[in-house]
């Protein structure tokens, strides 16, 4: 068993030896809480929750931390905006309770949207503001080593200089020429526009609540430094994996590394980018009403088919979302959920509990294609055939090979956290009736297709289908499962 990633630094899948053996330490960029989560967060989540997944059913100890970015330019400039719509205040007036309440406000509406559809809580979950110490330290050192410099026009602000590290620009292979400059902070206190700011110091007009105490003036951190003292203070100086969407490399991945390269610190060993999700093919943006939320589809579907639908196609890939897509989720949900359903009643109820209670049962298609660069879409194929041919052994009344199939089945659900997402109750009495009268309702209309009275068959499928449960139709004789919604 060889596992293998694709590593963004070096290009190339590289064979993965974790550096401290049998523990694994993954650090993967959480959300900004300035708005409503949005898909291509929950994407990510569900991305690196599966890579947890695996890892740990490869047997190793995975640490998990996962950030919580709670003071930054957008959440104040968020804040001035909510606090003006709901007082009719001035435009860019802000009080200094508001831009932390609506920050935690939407921090909790991600852990929602994260829970329902099974993502796995972190080991950590720091907050930015609660490691402003770590912060001011990394700067020093940063200082010290002649890699950071205090502005040059007084504003309190402190700098990262680009020029100073010769590796800058190494993540995402650019040059630092070819380069524009960056636009966290006013270029007139740099020594170049691409220096990037690590300290921003207080400005009139925004909440004092907003800044602390530090020896360059008070002020906040930067974006990109807040993850860099996080990551060091739980995973150490070097770790495993650094993980988050592609639209964070640059710049923020690249200032992440080169800042915490530039302080002396070997960093991340492995860097790993899901991709993007678009809307029929094209960016999903506001302004041309292409977007759907994670909450619009939860009201579409239920939150296992959201989950397989955003955890379905290679993390490294482009999701494409369509007005089918959910449909086609759940066709796919259902045909699993209904070989479950099918082989539950027709195993007794000890041997499918110990089933269901197994472990390293996944068959070997499946273990060779997640441990190469975690490949979920050959892993399915291979979950989608092992319900296939469960069902066979289900009509061919072949029970110990059902028994089978039903472990790897429910396996494979495990470690793709499609058994973990938000479920209604259910009644297991209501459900084993049901169960008997469906069965008996199905067998008459084999015995009227066996009679070609296809009228007889018809009125029979179409009552289940009045009752809500629907009937498929295979190689391998019918098989039901209850209708969505």
């Amino acid at each position: 068993m060889t596992l293998r990633f694709y590593d963004t630094a070096s290009a190339e899948v590289r064979d993965f030896v974790p550096l401290v053996p049998g523990n694994v330490s993954l650090y993967y960029c959480g959300a900004t809480v300035q708005g409503m989560p949005h898909v291509g967060h929950i994407r990510s989540a569900i991305a690196f929750d599966q890579l947890t997944r695996w890892l740990q059913y490869r047997d190793y100890r995975v640490t998990v931390v996962r950030n919580v970015t709670d003071i930054d330019d957008k959440i104040l400039a968020k804040s001035a905006e909510s606090f003006a719509a709901d007082f009719a205040a001035e435009p860019g007036t802000v009080r200094n309770e508001e831009w932390w309440a609506l920050a935690y406000r939407y921090e909790q509406e991600f852990l929602k949207a994260y829970d329902a559809l099974g993502v796995s809580r972190p080991t950590y979950e720091p907050r930015a503001t609660g490691h402003i110490p770590e912060m001011h330290a990394l700067i020093q050192q940063l200082i010290d080593r002649g890699h950071a410099y205090p502005a040059l026009d007084g504003s309190g602000d402190v700098y990262f200089d680009v020029r100073s590290w010769s590796k800058y620009g190494s993540l995402t292979r650019q040059n630092i020429d070819d380069m524009q400059g960056a636009a966290d902070a006013d270029p007139r206190g740099k020594k170049d526009p691409r220096d990037f700011a690590l300290w921003k110091g207080h400005k009139d007009g925004e909440p004092t609540t907003a800044s602390w105490a530090s020896p360059w003036g008070a002020g906040r951190p930067g974006w990109h430094l807040e993850c860099s003292a996080m990551v060091t203070k739980y995973l150490g100086a070097e770790f495993d994996i650094h993980g988050g969407g592609l639209d964070l490399r640059f710049p923020h991945h690249e200032n992440e590394m080169a800042q915490s390269q530039a302080a002396g610190h070997g960093f991340a060993n492995f860097w790993m980018h899901n991709g993007m999700v678009t809307y029929a093919g094209e960016k999903m943006s506001k302004s041309i009403g292409n977007t759907i939320s994670p909450a619009e589809m939860l009201e579409l579907a239920p939150p296992r088919v959201v989950r397989y639908y955003l955890g379905q196609a290679h993390y490294r890939s482009v999701l494409d979302y369509q007005p089918t897509s959910l449909q086609e989720a759940s066709a796919a949900v259902e045909r699993i959920e209904g070989f479950i359903s099918r082989a539950a009643r027709a195993l007794s109820g000890a041997d499918a509990g110990a089933a269901d209670a197994g472990h390293g049962s996944v068959p070997d298609a499946f273990a060779a294609a997640m441990d190469d660069d975690l490949n979920v879409p050959q892993a399915l194929a291979v979950l989608h055939d092992t319900v296939r041919a469960g069902n066979t052994s289900l009509t061919a009344g072949q029970l110990d090979d059902a028994r089978q199939a039903l472990a790897g089945v429910t396996d494979m659900m495990r470690v793709l956290g499609l058994n973990d997402t938000a479920a209604p109750a259910v009644d297991e009495q209501a459900t084993t009736a049901l169960g008997v009268l469906v069965e008996a309702q199905l067998a008459a209309r084999a015995q009227a297709r066996a009679g070609k009275d296809w009228a007889a068959s018809d009125a029979i499928r179409d009552t289940l289908a009045a009752a809500g449960v629907v009937v498929e139709d295979g190689a391998d004789g019918a098989s039901w499962s209850l209708k969505r919604g």
